[in-house]
């Protein structure tokens, strides 16, 4: 009888493993298609942008105005001057030293 038992519970064990496994292909095959479906959205924006900016160069040329942004930019960096490259300035008679 203990074998029998030993097995009901083996069975079990493979059922819910085949549950489980067919549940976690389902979730990767929903993940799957939502990100196939992204893809085929960001590619819509994409051919929307071009459409878009094709439309802004047209119309800038009819209006002899300069060339749309390109999107080829980089934005200039706020360097602050190194401490060592700061010149001391001489003090004049009367100026108090905070230092």
């Amino acid at each position: 009888m203990w074998s029998y038992g030993f097995w009901d519970v083996t069975q079990q064990v493979r059922a819910n493993h085949v549950e489980c496994h067919q549940k976690f292909q389902a979730r990767i095959h929903e993940a799957e298609d939502s990100m196939q479906a992204q893809h085929l959205i960001i590619e819509a924006l994409v051919d929307e942008k071009d459409s878009l900016l094709q439309t802004i160069h047209g119309l800038q040329e009819a209006n002899n105005a300069p060339a749309p942004f390109d999107g080829d930019w980089e934005e200039e960096s706020e360097e602050e001057p190194a401490e060592e490259e700061i010149e001391d300035i001489p003090m004049g008679e009367g100026e108090i030293d905070d230092e």
